[in-house]
């Protein structure tokens, strides 16, 4: 089941960089690449979410394995598609039952 809070934007960028070991110079180009959106506060600055946080773990992963941002994209868009496909197939399993508790 994914809770509400784990999409709500809530560490700075240096706080990720030490969570992740990713350097901040980095999350930035993630984000300039357009593979990772934090959420800006009215000032502009970047809060993370622990989806995002994950997230920045996995572009990481790629990206140390040699993969460009093009095919990190390519990558991040086939997994969730079949992530997608994975809960259409089947509607009873743990994402779906929020209801059901």
């Amino acid at each position: 089941m994914v809770d509400a809070d784990e999409n709500t934007g809530k560490y700075p960028i240096s706080v990720v960089a030490r969570l992740t070991g990713v350097p901040e110079h980095r999350l930035r180009a993630f984000e300039s690449a357009g593979l990772i959106e934090p959420e800006r506060t009215e000032g502009g600055t970047r809060l993370y979410s622990d989806v995002d946080v994950g997230l920045v773990i996995r572009i990481a992963e790629l990206s140390d394995k040699g993969v460009n941002y093009a095919g990190i994209r390519e990558v991040l868009d086939l997994e969730a598609l079949v992530q997608a496909e994975a809960v259409e197939e089947n509607p009873d399993s743990e994402e779906n039952e929020e209801g059901t508790e």
